[in-house]
């Protein structure tokens, strides 16, 4: 080994010591006679000192170096002088007299310090990811991850679970996001698809006796990006034969339990809340509400219909609602201009126009549009929203769809506006009983809400044939800190179940035993009742890490337009690969 310690393990219990470090030059300081160099590794940080009142090699050597050079320094552990330890630091208490200097490696100029508290752009950092990868902050978050990841291992590993690979390389479908295609040379014309998830080959897992698999997945989906989406991203893949919901429910809040006690040391209770689908939707807005802090929708539909502010009872009318909620003590911290800046953020929801108002008293709002409701018609909405003196109220009216939209990307942005929660807070709950199926309004169809292979509720089954839209799935979500953390369901396992739900959304027989032949054969062998989910896991790293960008979880990812700018993919290729493969390109003109 070239260091007999790492750059975060000495303390005052070494003093007198000969050791050895190596690491990377973080800090240099040249204090008239005495070179002070930080050494830096994953570990930590130790401070080198140099004394250059001995003219040897050494002390030219150690002037020489710069930010990033790569050093093995060897000498003694020794006490800082008093009143200078670093309590920062946890090396702070001592220093190492230098006697021998090699540097391994010079470092160029680097674009920027990984230490520097002023972060340059992105797009330079992420280029020169092996230089933002020293950043601690990063490598704490790395370090993390990994922590994470062992956690759920070790849980499973303990539960009897068996982690199964499954292919990479697999075949589209025509179901949820883009595939991403790699052209096969040994058939040419055909195509494999990168996995969006192993949800089919899981589930022939169940069917091939193994009863508890999980695995940690590379999924891959080609779809627009965002903070919290990577178009190659981890998920948590667990399933289990022989269960009902319940079991899978609790097998993962055992698994939250465990994750919050290692990586924050604190205690989660358990069960987790439950709440239906139709619930948070009401309350919330959202399927993933933040429940870290209160700001529930309330209707005041009953109001609206009698008032005399026109907008109001005429959205009524049309069947739409209007629904609103209390800001507490938020009627002062709002100006009208940054109440106009609100309007028009909700409007990139749908909703038209945004109402507001301030409660002056017990009995009395404060508005432009105050003068359109009756003393009484104020009062009963003080009392509705249970508002008091100082708070405000924002309200929209329109289609369900749109209140929900609306009011619930206002709420979220309320309370971080407004610090209504603990940022390092870890709020997890369950959202069930999802609908089966969602109208596509533009391909006027049905389409499976989550995925064809949820087994809906058997009392709904009959609405196949009256009311699809009631229809329940056996669905699940698990919500953490306005995220969704999870999702899963119970699966389908008996084939002429299969091939209705395939019947209703447009999916032929001839169709399903072209694309899911192998799934539908597979169930005709005896598929035992089974359910699963998929945790994401670069979103709970995320998420303990009180980090919003994805990219800051992932150590190589992908810029928002699916770039990688530190090796330059994607990239062209030569003409030969492509002759290979059979294919031609016929690109668009830039």
């Amino acid at each position: 080994m070239l260091r007999t310690h790492t750059c975060g393990e000495l303390r005052a219990g070494h003093n007198g010591q000969t050791v050895t470090v190596a690491g990377w030059v973080d800090k240099y300081r040249d204090h008239a006679g005495i070179v002070f160099v930080d050494v830096r590794d994953r570990y930590g940080k130790t401070q080198i000192k140099f004394d250059l009142s001995d003219s040897s090699d050494v002390q030219a050597l150690a002037r020489g170096l710069r930010y990033e050079d790569v050093i093995q320094v060897t000498g003694m552990v020794e006490p800082r002088p008093e009143g200078l330890a670093n309590p920062k630091l946890a090396t702070g208490e001592i220093e190492v007299l230098a006697r021998e200097l090699v540097v391994l490696n010079k470092s160029k100029t680097p674009p920027f310090e990984p230490d520097t508290s002023a972060l340059p752009n992105e797009e330079l950092r992420l280029k020169h990811r092996f230089l933002d990868l020293r950043r601690p902050d990063l490598q704490k978050t790395i370090i993390m991850r990994h922590q994470l990841t062992k956690a759920v291992r070790d849980y499973f590993d303990e539960h009897q679970f068996l982690e199964i690979e499954t292919p990479i390389l697999g075949r589209s479908t025509p179901e949820g996001a883009r595939d991403y295609l790699v052209p096969s040379r040994v058939h040419p014309g055909c195509f494999y698809a990168l996995p969006q998830s192993p949800q089919l080959y899981k589930q022939i897992l169940m069917i091939a006796g193994f009863d508890r698999y999980m695995q940690i997945a590379r999924c891959f989906r080609d779809e627009d990006l965002r903070a919290d989406r990577q178009p190659e991203f981890t998920q948590i893949d667990v399933e289990m034969a022989f269960v009902k919901r319940e079991d899978i429910l609790q097998m993962i809040d055992g698994l939250i339990g465990r994750l919050v006690t290692t990586l924050q040391g604190k205690q989660i209770k358990l069960p987790l809340p439950r709440y239906s689908h139709a619930e948070v939707m009401e309350r919330y807005g959202s399927d993933k509400p933040d429940l870290r802090f209160g700001m529930e929708l309330v209707d005041i539909k009953e109001i609206a219909t009698t008032c005399g502010f026109g907008v109001f009872k005429s959205t009524i009318e049309k069947g739409g609602r209007v629904r609103g909620m209390r800001v507490v003590g938020a009627a002062e911290k709002y100006s009208r201009k940054q109440i106009d800046e609100l309007t028009e953020f909700v409007k990139n929801y749908g909703a038209m126009g945004l109402a507001f108002f301030r409660v002056k008293s017990a009995t009395e709002l404060d508005s432009p549009i105050a003068k359109f409701f009756s003393a009484e018609d104020q009062a009963k909405i003080i009392t509705r929203l249970g508002a008091t003196t100082g708070d405000l109220l924002f309200f929209v009216a329109d289609t369900p769809k749109v209140t929900n939209a609306a009011l619930a990307a206002l709420r979220s942005r309320l309370g971080k506006e407004l610090n209504l929660y603990d940022p390092t807070e870890i709020n997890v709950a369950w959202v069930l009983d999802f609908p089966m199926y969602a109208w596509n309004e533009e391909e006027q169809r049905w389409e499976a809400e989550h995925h064809p292979f949820c087994q809906p509720v058997e009392e709904d089954i009959p609405l196949f044939d009256t009311d699809p839209g009631k229809i329940r799935a056996q669905s699940y979500d698990l919500i953490c800190n306005g995220y969704e953390a999870a999702s899963g369901s119970v699966r389908i396992h008996d084939p002429a179940v299969q091939q209705r739900v395939f019947n209703f959304i447009g999916i032929t027989p001839e169709h399903a035993e072209e694309r899911f032949g192998f799934l539908l054969e597979s169930l005709r062998f005896g598929a035992p009742p089974h359910a699963g989910i998929a945790l994401g896991l670069d979103r709970w790293v995320m998420m303990f890490g009180n980090i919003d960008n994805i990219r800051d979880v992932i150590a190589f990812p992908k810029t928002q337009k699916a770039s990688d700018l530190l090796t330059g993919a994607p990239a062209d290729v030569d003409s030969k690969q492509l002759r290979d493969l059979h294919i031609k390109i016929d690109a668009p003109k830039t």
